[in-house]
């Protein structure tokens, strides 16, 4: 049986969610719109986008929206980009995990773009991020090499398509000049210290190469092999295979 759809606030989040991200707004059945609520991701989006976010944060707690229960699977893997002294290197891990067993040792997470030029690397479901470097490559293509532009364009096609917003992934992207964090919420963002890092142990990776490119005389592809290497020692779904890719000198 479906659920009416009948709160002010409801009837809100639906009609302006109709409207900013489909250009057809009649498409939705009650049904959908149910799962419109119920999904985490674009419900979350309002949170910033009404000045009672009291209310929006209540609805999203009355459905059991909470970021631990709905919180997207994008772990099992460890991907980390450092830019430094003229060179731009990335580099991930190289397990696999299914559920609480490891599939894999040796994958291949880091891929180059623009005959070399660019660089991406993903954590999430697999089949998700080769549909999304697919697209990636088009943008880059369709904007003749311009990487921002293209993360940008990217992201807004990720946010607002009908099939791209159910892809459970991000991307981690690095050219010779810039890095690029690119998630399905519309979010690019580019740290000031040109170091990203994404997946379950982005963040112990991370915290290692700030003080390894601080403290050290090592190379940008050292750094990334060194950092991951602490992420694998902490982070269970991260391994030491660690597989890493440099533009520059």
């Amino acid at each position: 049986m479906e659920r009416k759809i009948g709160t002010k606030t409801e009837r809100t989040i639906i009609k302006t969610y109709k409207k900013t991200c489909h250009s057809d707004p009649d498409i939705f059945s009650s049904g959908e719109e149910s799962l419109i609520l119920r999904d985490f991701s674009i419900a979350s989006l309002f949170r910033n986008d009404f000045n009672d976010v009291s209310k929006i944060n209540e609805l999203i707690n009355k459905f059991g929206l909470t970021e631990k229960k709905l919180e997207r699977k994008i772990r099992s893997t460890t991907v980390l980009g450092v830019i430094h002294n003229g060179v731009a290197a990335l580099g991930g891990d190289g397990q696999v995990t299914l559920g609480n067993t490891i599939m894999k040792h040796n994958s291949m997470k880091i891929r180059k773009l623009l005959d070399g030029k660019v660089l991406v690397g993903f954590a999430g479901s697999a089949a998700d991020a080769f549909t999304l470097l697919g697209k990636f490559e088009e943008k880059l293509d369709q904007y003749r090499g311009n990487v921002e532009r293209s993360v940008v364009e990217l992201a807004k096609d990720w946010r607002t398509d009908k099939y791209l917003r159910k892809l459970e992934a991000l991307l981690a992207v690095v050219s010779p000049d810039k890095t690029f964090v690119v998630s399905g919420t519309g979010d690019v963002i580019e740290p000031d210290d040109k170091i990203i890092a994404i997946g379950s142990g982005g963040m112990y990776a991370l915290s290692a190469a700030k003080m390894l490119v601080k403290y050290s005389n090592l190379t940008a592809d050292e750094i990334v092999k060194e950092a991951l290497k602490v992420a694998s020692e902490i982070c269970i779904y991260t391994n030491d295979k660690i597989n890493v890719e440099t533009i520059g000198k």
